[in-house]
């Protein structure tokens, strides 16, 4: 009986306690506001409590390019040649490529079989709310996938949080480095220390997560009627989280096919960082301290320091799966009719379409409307999907973690194994 009520204390003082603490307060708190006074005001309240979400994330992307940078450096030295960071690549895309087709069949699947769009009646649908998403539907062409690839400036690329094109400098200078030697090992040391003293400012920076995640959860219960989106959104929702819970339950059995038993011990390790991003909405704010985790896990921090960045370009499993749902959905809805192969067509779109994009706002949503516009379906219909999808987010943002947390765990368990097998041929 004490054992227990000591683990309740532990959890209740511990990171994910306190965050589940306050998306409950902050759940409440806006239902409260939204059911006692005006739109007008619930929107300006809206607007100032989110910015308690919107300090902590900024304090986390002000640390994600130094620690990116220094983190893949470092990794790429110890990795020491072009030939390892090929075969550690090729697994990575191997990986991503898969389970991104995997993620997209699965919303096909779904929203096929369930068909959330048909038959539905929507009032009052803000079509002008849309029109921020569908302005950027521009920038996706091949020129901007190669911009956001390849960088121009490292600096440009550190002040605007383009992991990418860090990423493809980084394991530029890493190679140079390692092809040097002993004599810049100096340097090489001077870059580790850099990156501890960042993962130290990690620990100060997720002090902030149960503000942040109160202050958004408050922020859009305040300005949504919970109950009529309940409603209105039902089907939708609930077809959503049957593909994004059959995506879950693929990810982790693959999870124990390739890491056994410590798969349990990952998932445990990871509580934290899917309760920040399922209540920021944001990925991007648990990757320090999923780097932070990930190593304590086991993994070794050159791959975890490649990995990682990578996966937060190339493997979104969570967006991946909603793109294809989302994007049938507003088909149904409008009654324009794809036939499989035209789907299938649109699942390689999509396949090509998000890669490169990490850091462009809404990305997901953006993808969903220039995917609309190639199919001929009316991308004003993104507007159909705006009043429900910072909801789908949350789900999608702790999948998106999940999927990285699994791919680099297992690609550092085969390089292990390889590690040991050379050994033993030696």
């Amino acid at each position: 009986m004490q054992v227990t009520e000591t683990k309740k204390k532990s959890f209740l003082k511990g990171l994910t306690g306190q965050i589940i603490i306050a998306m409950v307060l902050g759940a409440a708190l806006g239902i409260v506001i939204h059911n006692s006074i005006s739109q007008e005001a619930a929107l300006s309240f809206s607007n100032k409590i989110k910015m308690l979400a919107t300090i902590f994330i900024r304090l986390v992307q002000m640390i994600i390019a130094p620690l990116v940078f220094t983190t893949l450096v470092v990794g790429i030295a110890k990795l020491g040649d072009i030939k390892t960071v090929g075969r550690v690549g090729g697994k990575a895309l191997g990986w991503f490529f898969t389970a991104s087709f995997i993620s997209l069949l699965i919303g096909l699947f779904y929203v096929n079989l369930l068909e959330p769009g048909v038959g539905l009646k929507l009032d009052h649908v803000d079509m002008a709310a849309a029109s921020e998403v569908t302005a950027k539907t521009k920038i996706l062409s091949v020129e901007n996938f190669v911009e956001h690839i390849v960088p121009k400036s490292l600096f440009e690329a550190l002040a605007t949080n383009e992991i990418l094109q860090i990423v493809v400098f980084s394991i530029f200078f890493g190679l140079a480095a390692a092809s040097l030697g002993s004599t810049v090992k100096p340097i090489i040391n001077a870059f580790d220390k850099a990156s501890h003293i960042v993962l130290k400012m990690v620990n100060y920076v997720m002090n902030f997560a149960p503000i942040g995640v109160f202050g958004a959860i408050a922020g859009v219960f305040a300005i949504r009627d919970a109950e009529e989106l309940v409603i209105t959104y039902f089907k939708f929702f609930g077809s959503f989280l049957v593909g994004i819970s059959t995506l879950w339950v693929v990810l982790i059995a693959v999870g124990y096919i390739f890491l056994k038993g410590r798969m349990t011990e990952l998932l445990r390790r990871i509580v934290g960082p899917l309760a920040i991003a399922f209540g920021t909405t944001s990925s991007e704010a648990v990757f320090p301290k999923l780097t932070e985790e990930l190593e304590e896990f086991g993994v070794k921090d050159k791959i975890v320091a490649f990995m990682l960045p990578l996966g937060y370009s190339f493997n979104l499993d969570g967006s991946m799966m909603y793109m294809t749902f989302a994007s049938i959905f507003i088909a149904q809805f409008y009654g324009v009719h794809l036939d499989l192969g035209t789907q299938m067509a649109m699942l390689l779109v999509l396949m090509l379409t998000s890669k490169g994009i990490a850091g462009v706002p809404r990305a997901s949503l953006v993808i969903v409307a220039a995917t609309c516009g190639m199919f001929k379906i009316p991308v004003e219909g993104i507007a159909l999907i705006l009043p429900i999808d910072h909801f789908c987010d949350m789900f999608r943002s702790a999948t998106n973690v999940l999927g990285n947390a699994l791919a680099t765990s297992v690609v550092g368990q085969w390089e292990d194994d390889k590690e040991i097998t050379e050994t033993i041929v030696e």
